[in-house]
């Protein structure tokens, strides 16, 4: 008798633990239980002095796309919103020299995520500069140098094509799609669907989402908070600190890395646009130096 009651307080145990456990787990599958929601979409936005027409379902769904994106694209969005700290002043900086709408530097983020990456098609750089448009916009080369990673030059090259289309296409958003395809398709397809619009094209996908992403970048990196990115100024990278110098070749950079109390490490970090351990031509350029690692 007392073997079958310790049997039957088992099952009823076993059958109780059952139950509670497929009332947790929805019919006894296993879920993972998130409080996950749809980050706000505000009532109004802008990019480049230009209104995003909000008012159309469309123009909604796709910017509310992006901010999804990038919302729950936790450790990429942190790790962006940590960089600018570091080089957003001097994108910032010469889009105002060249009188170029500061809103492109969100551009720039959309390209790259402010990170020297290389594209699939051999794009480079924070502003992902193909090869054969890099060089016609003076941007230097070779097996020992590529200026796509000069953010300097790479940017003021980026300035000279924006103004370029945004005088071929009268509004920044054109011209701002244009940098993604180009801007012969952009006058082509503005042609042939007699729309002068961006938020009007139909376009292929990857151009479709291109300027909202850098709408939904501007919105969440205006007020990080809002799209619950709470991170302590302290964690924010500093600016990089450097002393800079000329420098003709022909160079050994490790011996000019001891030279001036750095490592080949350091001065890549500095100086991303050297991409080999020497340069043999006699060139001039300017160097950053690290004046401190702290």
């Amino acid at each position: 008798m007392c073997f079958m009651y310790k049997i039957f307080i088992i099952l009823f145990l076993f059958i109780a633990c059952t139950g509670s456990l497929t009332a947790q787990s929805g019919n006894g599958r296993d879920v993972l239980k998130q409080n996950i929601s749809s980050p706000p979409i505000p009532a109004e936005a802008s990019f480049c002095g230009e209104k995003v027409p909000l008012e159309y379902f469309d123009i909604r769904e796709s910017l509310g796309r992006e901010l999804n994106s990038l919302s729950y694209w936790h450790s990429s969005m942190i790790y962006t919103i940590q960089l600018a700290g570091r080089y957003m002043d001097v994108i910032e900086n010469m889009l105002k020299q060249y009188g170029v709408p500061d809103d492109m530097k969100y551009l720039c983020v959309a390209e790259s995520n402010l990170q020297n990456v290389v594209s699939p098609a051999r794009a480079a750089g924070f502003w992902q500069f193909l090869p054969g448009t890099a060089k016609e916009f003076g941007l230097q080369i070779t097996a020992e140098i590529d200026e796509r990673y000069n953010l300097e030059k790479a940017t003021k090259a980026a300035c000279e094509y924006l103004k370029m289309a945004h005088n071929k296409f009268g509004n920044w958003t054109l011209a701002a799609a244009s940098y993604n395809v180009g801007m012969t398709h952009i006058a082509n397809q503005v042609a042939v669907q007699k729309q002068k619009s961006y938020y009007d094209l139909q376009l292929n996908q990857e151009t479709i989402r291109y300027v909202y992403r850098a709408v939904a970048y501007k919105l969440v990196m205006t007020d990080p908070e809002k799209y619950g990115f709470c991170i302590s100024p302290k964690n924010i990278f500093e600016p990089l600190l450097y002393k800079e110098i000329e420098v003709t070749g022909p160079v050994d950079w490790i011996a000019f890395s001891e030279k001036h109390n750095t490592n080949y490490k350091l001065l890549k970090i500095f100086n991303p646009w050297i991409i080999n351990m020497k340069l043999s031509t006699a060139r001039t350029y300017k160097v950053k130096i690290p004046l401190r690692r702290t």
